[in-house]
């Protein structure tokens, strides 16, 4: 079970009796949060099999129409939907191979196997998990049942660049717009254009073999096109969308020639374009998306409202960390001074997943860049608690999931000689953080469904 490291700790940086009582409130309900999050609760809250028939979301597979049952996919999730559909399963499965990063524990498995990538970046590791896969998706035949798990983290574990791309083309490109504001749609947008399986290709690559894609989704709208970059679904960007993104971000002066050459080599139609919705391969593939961000956001409103009243306002948050940060706080002033008095309190949840901008050098994560916006707004302001983390238990390329705040946060900084606009400024909102030991330590969770951002207030 996760766990958060120094939940007392965290509780007693309340330091006011509001503070800590509300601090203690939002880390128990953080607790459900990963409870829920767990792909094996997931997994067999959603997928049944009642006698020959695989059940997944209400659709129904006859297993005896098929001669095997393979297993592929890749995610930060996949080591636990593995396993646990390995439990559903048994011996009906004949094999299969997944690809989940490096700092996971090895899960046991009989009849899938594992390999290893990395995350946020991919690599050679990536790449040789990426053509195992390939390689079993080719001999597979009309009279195969291909189950493709899919989770948040598949664009970077499943990765086979394109031809005449490398892996460092590809690692540079993507670093260029994390670091430039990019939203993991524009993100995966390019990455299924320098891509040999991304964008519906595998879909292609399996085809004519029966697919059933089970996807947990990281990505704010739960496009199936953008998680994990589509590889079993159609792609209606082009390659002239990557280049208006590359542009947008002001990165396409400072990306290789090489992955230059193929896009412009693709707007020039001397390169195929990523599968479209009329493609025959699409006709034999499910995308069932079986949880979501909102599904995550909607227990935790049912979780507080055994504390108080409790609203989810939406769980399509995006935009620049700290100016989210910034708007919730105000968003959470204007309702505090409608409270009722007698209220015993209100808990405002948010979901989706907020990017930086990187200017500076510093340390930090985009949960940690919105609590530090939330704080300037709330300062001095006592009773108003706001955390916010990665479900992963990774907030960007930190060792920890989130962090939390109060309207003391930026007069604590100030005594401990801090000033939260330099730190901001220099994007060091970890050290900010660590520094008043109000960091959200769980270690990696083994799931990604976006980020939950929880405000409570009396």
């Amino acid at each position: 079970m996760i766990k958060i490291n120094k939940e007392n700790l965290l509780i007693n940086n309340g330091i006011t009796k509001k503070n800590s009582k509300n601090r203690k409130i939002l880390l128990e309900t953080l607790q459900t949060v990963f409870e829920i999050s767990n792909p094996d609760n997931i997994i067999r809250s959603k997928i049944k099999l009642i006698e020959n028939n695989l059940i997944i979301n209400k659709k129904s597979y006859d297993l005896s129409q098929f001669k095997r049952i393979r297993v592929v996919g890749a995610g930060k999730a996949v080591a636990s939907m593995a396993q646990s559909i390995e439990k559903i399963l048994g011996n009906k499965i004949t094999d299969g191979i997944i690809i989940i990063p490096d700092y996971l524990e090895k899960p046991t498995l009989n009849k899938i196997k594992i390999m290893y990538g990395t995350h946020p970046f991919p690599s050679q590791n990536s790449i040789n998990g990426t053509k195992e896969i390939m390689k079993l998706l080719k001999s597979s035949t009309d009279d195969d049942l291909i189950l493709n798990i899919l989770s948040g983290g598949g664009s970077s574990l499943l990765s086979l660049p394109a031809k005449g791309v490398t892996i460092e083309d590809k690692i540079e490109t993507s670093n260029l717009l994390m670091k430039s504001g990019a939203t993991i749609h524009d993100l995966n947008v390019v990455r299924k254009h320098i891509s040999d399986i991304k964008g519906g290709l595998l879909a292609k690559c399996a085809y004519p073999a029966r697919i059933v894609s089970i996807i947990i989704s990281d990505v704010v709208g739960d496009q199936i096109n953008i998680i994990a970059s589509g590889p079993t679904a159609s792609d209606s960007s082009t390659f002239q969308d990557s280049i208006n993104i590359l542009k947008k971000f002001n990165v396409w002066n400072k990306i290789s020639d090489n992955i230059k050459n193929r896009l412009t080599n693709g707007v020039g139609g001397k390169i195929g374009e990523t599968p479209k919705f009329d493609d025959k391969c699409f006709k034999k593939v499910d995308n069932l998306i079986i949880f979501t961000n909102r599904d995550v956001c909607n227990a935790v409103v049912n979780q507080l409202q055994q504390y108080m009243e409790a609203k989810l306002l939406t769980s399509f948050i995006e935009g620049e960390a700290s100016v989210v940060g910034s708007l919730i706080g105000s968003i959470v002033l204007e309702a505090r001074s409608q409270m009722d008095d007698k209220k015993s309190g209100l808990a405002y949840v948010f979901g989706g997943e907020t990017s930086v901008t990187v200017k500076n050098n510093g340390k930090g994560g985009r949960n940690l860049e919105l609590c530090l916006g939330a704080s300037k707004k709330i300062k001095d302001h006592d009773g108003i608690v706001i955390a916010s983390i990665a479900t992963d238990g990774i907030d960007g390329v930190t060792d920890v999931a989130g962090g939390i705040c109060d309207g003391l946060t930026v007069q604590r900084g100030l005594d401990n000689g801090m000033e939260i606009w330099d730190y901001l400024k220099r994007n060091d909102s970890y050290n900010f953080l660590r520094r008043l030991d109000d960091l959200i330590i769980t270690g990696p969770t083994g799931t990604n469904l976006n980020d939950i951002v929880i405000v409570i207030m009396s």
